[in-house]
């Protein structure tokens, strides 16, 4: 119960990654806020969250949109008394060639993958600058370095990366940190649609052979959120089963 009495916020938790870091969180004592556009899923999510013994508010929210980001953060401090935690997992992809890119695709990408991300962090990290104390993890993704075809999306997780190192630098006297998490290919809805040839291809790029889980993800999330991570900080972490060495 590494997390015990702490407030958290998680995006995007409606399913896969998201739904995975926020039972994590809530298995390790944690009660937590999670935010999604999917209401149903999200609150499935909450009840899961409910039926180990912590308490949860489940929040539609688009991320892209300031005040829904905000409001999402305040809803910790005002239903639990504060917030020590934040976890920034939703995105989305709209993948092309670049030469194909509409301005609206690489528009709505930014929006909501990195600016989404910087209105969470902006408004959560003010609160925890001035109580001392507070643990940003934000989910980037090994496409930072570059993919064919997610010029928007690689930029995107690029932009968190570098969000994420700088407010590393702000806020680290005041007692946040705040860490960069890079999935590789880990086995959600949304990697499960792509065709055999594709996860074949991934899985030959893999040292480990397999696609990862979303609870190996969690599992990361949960450390950066302790207290024991008080020394990690502004740092990149890879989980990808050895896909980017």
């Amino acid at each position: 119960m590494r997390l015990e009495g702490k407030r958290a916020v998680v995006t995007g938790a409606a399913r896969g990654i998201g739904r995975a870091i926020a039972l994590k969180l809530a298995q390790e004592g944690a009660d937590v806020v999670i935010g999604d556009l999917l209401t149903e899923q999200l609150e499935e999510t909450a009840e899961m969250i409910r039926a180990l013994g912590r308490k949860c508010e489940a929040v539609k929210t688009n991320i892209a949109e300031k005040e829904e980001a905000e409001r999402l953060c305040q809803k910790a401090i005002t239903a639990f008394g504060g917030l020590e935690i934040l976890v920034n997992v939703a995105g989305i992809n709209r993948d092309t060639m670049l030469h194909k890119m509409t301005d609206e695709q690489w528009d709505l990408v930014l929006k909501v993958n990195l600016t989404g991300t910087m209105y969470t962090t902006r408004y959560a990290g003010t609160y925890m600058r001035e109580k001392g104390y507070g643990r940003i993890v934000n989910i980037a993704s090994a496409s930072w370095l570059g993919n064919v075809g997610q010029a928007n999306y690689a930029a995107s997780k690029a932009g968190v990366v570098g969000l994420t190192k700088t407010a590393a630098r702000e806020l680290a006297r005041k007692g946040v940190t705040a860490n960069a998490i890079c999935p590789g290919f880990v086995d959600t809805d949304m990697t499960r649609g792509v065709p055999e040839k594709v996860w074949n291809t991934m899985m030959e790029k893999i040292p480990a052979g397999r696609a990862g889980k979303p609870e190996e993800v969690a599992a990361v999330v949960a450390f950066l959120a302790s207290e024991e991570a008080g020394y990690v900080n502004g740092e990149v972490i890879n989980v990808g089963g050895g896909f980017v060495l």
